[in-house]
């Protein structure tokens, strides 16, 4: 019984091996259509390990260094950390956090420093993404909110900035659609605090459109239109002079036909109050019944092409780890870094195996 076991065993492996040893005389190059778009390379990334919807990969920084790593060989050189901390969940142990919140968990390993280090490495650009209560700035408390903060931001720059040569921006990270919440002062004060701590390094948002494919319209709101949505930005970005530098709207909560025309009021926008406009390429599928899975090449070159027509300065994807990245628990992750890199002419180091061949 044995022999016959190991003797099918064998067989079977010479089988795959002998499959894997067949290889496709094809490329992709040769199927495209006459009219591929051209689209636009991402040079950025958020990292969203104190996650609000996304599954935890439990990387360690041997896993976090290949992921760098990838991005880098990719064309990455900007890594945005999303937020340093949600509610209760912080990503290292900051003073201010937990005096203010003495409910927060304390947190087994320092990310701030790990990712720091890993872009010192790279020679990557870090931007520190603040606090998120998830409640202050929801009921009106939005002072707190800022407090909490700025003296977030005092801390952080003594504790890290200093240090590390990567460290060269702020992400402001509560997100709206809308002018609600004094999102306004929100911005404006721990923006213009952290510009004034750091030397001017820049700080960056990412609004989200309020859109057909937002929660909230899908629970029954009224989504947004062209004209709302550049009055109500207007009337924000006027109050935020001297505090924010980047704004990069999401955009994934509209439907494809109408993104050109939104990025189109976003960059004029930005060019009336001097702001850098990029977009936040969403690279997860909004269209899938399950939250949420790598996004369809053809839809990420859709989106690529009309930040490209509507003159984007830049793209920051939500996020390479999860759902571009070859490393990713999503192995279809990889297969997109793979079409990405065909597409664009980029030296693939970290091409995806067929099964038979891992």
């Amino acid at each position: 019984m044995k022999r016959t076991i190991i003797t099918l065993s064998l067989a079977i492996a010479a089988l795959m091996a002998a499959s894997c040893g067949h290889r496709c005389e094809f490329t992709d190059k040769q199927f495209e259509t006459p009219e591929i778009p051209q689209g636009m390379q991402i040079h950025a990334t958020f990292l969203d390990e104190i996650s609000w919807d996304i599954p935890h990969q439990n990387w360690g920084v041997k896993e976090w260094d290949a992921d760098f790593r990838a991005m880098k060989d990719m064309g990455i050189n900007t890594v945005v950390m999303i937020r340093c901390g949600l509610g209760p969940w912080i990503a290292a142990p900051f003073e201010a956090v937990l005096e203010a919140k003495p409910d927060c968990y304390y947190p087994p390993v320092d990310l701030v420093e790990m990712f720091l280090t890993l872009a010192d490495k790279y020679d990557m650009k870090f931007f520190f993404g603040l606090y998120d209560s998830a409640y202050w700035w929801h009921v009106g408390e939005f002072q707190k909110e800022i407090d909490v903060n700025n003296k977030l931001i005092d801390e952080v720059w003594e504790k890290y900035g200093k240090r590390h040569k990567s460290f060269q921006g702020w992400y402001l990270c509560q997100e709206v659609s809308r002018r609600t919440r004094n999102i306004s002062k929100i911005f404006a004060d721990m923006g213009r605090h952290a510009k004034e701590v750091s030397g001017g390094l820049p700080c960056m948002i990412s609004p989200y459109i309020h859109g057909i494919k937002t929660d909230q319209v899908m629970g029954g709101d009224t989504a947004t239109t062209y004209e709302e949505h550049e009055r109500e930005w207007d009337d924000i970005l006027s109050n935020l002079e001297g505090a924010v530098d980047i704004m990069a709207f999401q955009d994934g909560q509209v439907d494809y036909w109408e993104l050109y025309g939104y990025l189109c009021i976003n960059k004029k926008l930005a060019d009336k109050y001097g702001i850098r406009c990029w977009t936040n390429l969403e690279s997860f599928d909004r269209d899938m019944p399950i939250r949420f899975l790598p996004i369809k090449w053809e839809k990420m070159l859709y989106k690529l092409e009309q930040a490209r027509k509507a003159g984007m300065e830049d793209v920051i994807t939500f996020e390479f780890s999860h759902f571009m990245s070859p490393n990713s628990a999503y192995i279809q992750a990889g297969h997109l870094y793979d079409r990405y890199c065909d597409h664009f002419g980029i030296k693939n180091k970290h091409r995806s195996k067929l099964p038979c061949e891992r």
